[in-house]
């Protein structure tokens, strides 16, 4: 069965994607579509519109919060975004980013933290960062049987220690480092790992040598699959990163429809006589 376009079961449309289904993408070569959501609005849509998967990342932090980073974002504003975007999605492969100082205490905190997103928000897995350094904890979720994505190379929570938003495997070492990294991810039990800000020939290397699908971000078309965050993919701000191309402009078009509201409002022309009761 294709990831990209399950077989039709009954009212609710296509089946569900599920773990094996991305596997099963992986070794048919077929690319996997992931994209972030924080809302049940956004959620509906992007499920509608045939996304195989979809990240409620830490990201919201950055795009929904107004915060500078992803390290301030907590397990309650995750469990608030992934039951939202969970309810609302018939199709889609739902996973939700373990925020920073959830699981890096080792596997028990790690575990408890899987479990209380899985029971309170209905997400099919759960992500975390960090490749030999995360093995244990990914290792102690999986035994429990929740499924989980690894994520390497530019990891979010880890920018301060790595100077910054660069590029992450540059360099036979650190290429053999992120190899290493994936490895460990995928022998503890990653059911796929992100792969973000990797040069595309090491990303292509990564991929080749994994079983489980490569998602990359800014990491070239060599791998598995795309993820992008949904801000950055719509035009909803001034200033997109390189990796991400601007498939729409709804930041304008949405401003554009504010403007007029205010401007119908202040002039007395809405509502009009149609939008209005009569005794």
């Amino acid at each position: 069965m294709s990831v990209t376009n399950p077989p039709p079961t009954g009212a609710q449309g296509a089946r569900r994607v599920r773990v094996h289904h991305l596997r099963q993408a992986k070794e048919q070569g077929e690319k996997i579509t992931m994209i972030t959501a924080y809302d049940a609005a956004t959620a509906a849509i992007f499920d509608a519109a045939g996304v195989d998967s979809i990240l409620v990342g830490d990201s919201i932090g950055n795009t929904m919060l107004g915060l500078e980073t992803t390290l301030p974002v907590t397990l309650d504003d995750m469990v608030r975004a992934g039951r939202a975007v969970a309810s609302v999605t018939k199709r889609a492969f739902v996973v939700v980013d373990l925020p920073f100082g959830t699981y890096e205490d080792g596997p028990s905190q790690a575990l408890a933290s899987a479990v209380r997103v899985m029971k309170e928000t209905g997400a099919a897995a759960v992500k975390l960062e960090g490749g030999v350094r995360s093995a244990a904890q990914i290792r102690a979720i999986t035994d429990a049987g929740i499924p989980v994505v690894g994520h390497l190379g530019f990891t979010p929570q880890s920018v301060n220690a790595l100077g910054g938003h660069r590029v992450q495997g540059r360099g036979d070492e650190r290429a053999a480092a992120l190899r290493r990294d994936a490895l460990a991810v995928q022998e503890a039990g990653a059911v796929a790992v992100v792969l973000e800000m990797v040069p595309q020939g090491v990303a292509a290397d990564v991929t080749g040598l994994l079983t489980v699908p490569t998602i990359g971000i800014g990491a070239g078309v060599d791998v598995d699959g795309q993820v992008l965050v949904w801000t950055d993919m719509a035009g909803m701000t001034d200033w997109s990163p390189r990796f991400a191309k601007r498939f729409a402009e709804i930041g304008q078009a949405l401003q554009g429809a504010a403007t007029d509201y205010v401007a119908e409002v202040r002039a007395g022309t809405f509502p009009g006589p149609e939008h209005s009761f009569e005794r």
